[in-house]
């Protein structure tokens, strides 16, 4: 075993993260910061050091594999990565772990039940629901087994998107709750029996993420004010739940001397201003490491090693190539607003700007007069803050999971709890406060919203790419489960919910992306996830793009010129020419600022 202990030129630019690590850092942040990218380096960081570490991703659209450019994706168990001596990666696959606990609660009864009875648990289990515990059963394996603790000094958890991560561990203590009170029957996940056999578990997770010796949440954000805003929020909500060790890192930071571009000038006058206002749940983070903006990407080891040393030289400055066709946002709204009143949905890697086009694209319809409606399914997003001034002709709205659970749970117990007796009504009532009965309502309420849409243009903004999929998916199941549950009841929206996504003429689906290799790879998994669903995209649009500026900044000029591969690759993809957007000197928020993405 080498010298274990970590000396600054190991840790480079993470000191704060890496000087005294606990055993456990739980990296968290709002997609597209750099959150995998801050969690692979320090893998590599600590292993260089010679210890023994495991990072593990929970995201459903992990991109460990791209970043530390292995051959093979990594797999449920864990396999070294090359070229680091004492890292491994486990790669947590939902759809793989949700069949495995399907079958894991299904098998004991097929023999012993009669058919239709094991067919209905099977239905109860398909839900997104099933994908959702069935993951995390797999994080709190690697939390709280203790033959991981044996055999790895550092587990680092690669999580995914904030608001996604924040429902993830609220799980324990709601199930906890739930399981203490309910002790029969069957739920979206399975036999209560079975779930009462993970209730220690889900205790001991709660108990070690909560200890401040053991877990350290590792804050990550970019230098822009929505960014740093969505990680104050989770650094209150996870010290809500008792996660109090929090770090902070700020990645992509432009550093180097103030030239007279004008481009370098505004971003790095923006990202003053937003490190200025740095909020103060933020501020009162045990230490803040800040990571400059790179010429390229780190990709693969070498680039992970040489992204934490200040000493290493960056990417030489490399022209620029001629722009690759493409069409305006403003074209693109034309072609919507011919096509008729309909859904227009957005969808692509958190943190690519979705909620920013949806609403630009939403301003745009309302400008020609068009009655429309902007609205989201995404719980951790909040459309009216990038439109806060809309016009008359344009209705903001929120599908508010609180809200909505507490609407539907109303409506069951009116409807199917009616003739019930007290002793039925209370196993009704009981059987409600399950998790689960958040992701019914907000599928209902998500329903409504498609099915609102005749004679209006439907702006959706929906939830990062992963859990969007499980949406769509539940599409296709929840109305069955509705025929077969007593919790549920039949919804028309919801019956028809498919059918209205899957025509072309109804619903146009906008593929977003930055020009960078992971969001435009994400996003192209996506369109063939879509099409094996009998969804086809309108179109694609890449925001921010660099290379359609005049900077002559050395490094944005550098990450300029790596654009083209990949907006390239997305022309090649895209069934219509897509639109290509500008990095803007103004944050594109209200009216204003959102006009100068259409113009």
């Amino acid at each position: 075993m080498t010298d274990r202990v970590l000396t600054r030129d190991r840790i480079g630019l993470l000191s704060g993260v890496l000087e005294d690590p606990t055993r456990v850092l739980f990296f968290t942040g709002k997609g597209g910061v750099g959150k995998t990218s801050c969690a692979a380096a320090s893998a590599v960081a600590l292993a260089d050091a010679g210890r023994r570490i495991l990072i593990v991703s929970t995201d459903p659209a992990s991109n460990l594999s791209e970043v530390f450019d292995m051959p093979e994706p990594p797999t449920s168990a864990a396999v070294p990565v090359p070229g680091v001596t004492g890292l491994d990666v486990v790669n947590i696959d939902p759809s793989a772990a949700a069949a495995d606990y399907r079958e894991r609660v299904v098998g004991p009864y097929r023999g012993l039940l009669p058919d239709d009875a094991v067919a209905s648990i099977e239905e109860e289990l398909s839900g997104s629901c099933t994908v959702e515990v069935a993951a995390f059963n797999e994080f709190v394996g690697m939390l709280t087994n203790p033959e991981v603790a044996a055999s790895y000094d550092h587990v680092i958890f690669d999580t995914a998107p904030t608001g996604h991560t924040l429902r993830l561990l609220a799980l324990p203590a709601a199930w906890t709750g739930f399981l203490e009170t309910n002790t029969a029957g069957v739920t979206c996940v399975g036999p209560v029996s079975a779930l009462g056999q993970a209730q220690d578990a889900y205790a001991g997770s709660m108990a070690a993420l909560r200890d401040p010796d053991l877990t350290t949440v590792v804050l990550v954000a970019r230098p822009e004010t929505p960014s740093l805003e969505e990680a104050a929020r989770a650094a209150r909500e996870l010290a809500e739940l008792g996660m109090t060790q929090q770090r902070l890192i700020i990645n992509g930071v432009l550093q180097g001397p103030a030239t007279d571009d004008v481009v370098a000038t505004a971003r790095r006058t923006r990202e003053s201003d937003a490190l200025d206002a740095l909020p103060v749940e933020l501020a009162n983070a045990i230490s803040v490491d800040t990571i400059p903006l790179l010429a390229r990407a780190p990709l693969g080891v070498d680039g992970l090693r040489a992204a934490l040393d200040p000493e290493v030289p960056d990417a030489p400055t490399t022209d620029v190539t001629g722009p690759v066709e493409a069409t305006r946002l403003a074209d693109l709204v034309d072609d919507i607003a011919r096509s008729g009143p309909g859904i227009v949905m957005t969808m692509g890697k958190g943190g690519v700007g979705k909620t920013t086009i949806a609403a630009a694209i939403a301003l745009a319809l309302a400008d020609r007069g068009l009655p429309v409606t902007l609205t989201t399914t995404y719980p951790a997003a909040h459309v009216d803050n990038a439109l806060p001034d809309p016009p008359a002709n344009l209705t903001v709205t929120r599908i508010d999971p609180e809200a909505e659970t507490a609407a539907w749970t109303e409506h069951v117990l009116a409807t199917a709890g009616a003739g019930l007796d007290a002793s039925g009504r209370d196993l009704l009532t009981e059987d409600l406060r399950s998790p689960c009965t958040e992701e019914v309502a907000v599928f209902h309420a998500f329903a409504r919203t498609v099915a609102d849409a005749p004679g209006r243009f439907v702006v959706i903004d929906t939830a990062p790419t992963g859990h969007t999929l499980l949406l769509l998916e539940s599409s296709q199941t929840f109305a069955r489960q509705a025929a077969a549950s007593s919790r549920e009841v039949p919804d028309d929206a919801a019956a028809t919910l498919f059918a209205s996504l899957a025509d072309p003429e109804h619903t146009r689906i906008i593929l977003v992306a930055l020009p960078e290799a992971t969001p435009v790879h994400e996003a192209m998994d996506l369109q063939a996830d879509l099409a094996r669903s009998g969804l086809k995209p309108w179109t694609w649009v890449v925001n921010t793009a660099l290379s359609v500026t005049a900077t002559t900044d050395p490094v944005l000029r550098a990450r300029a010129a790596q654009e083209n591969r990949w907006l390239a690759e997305i022309v090649a993809v895209s069934p219509r020419l897509p639109v290509v957007i500008p990095w803007v000197p103004t944050t594109p928020v209200g009216a204003e600022g959102l006009r100068q993405l259409i113009a």
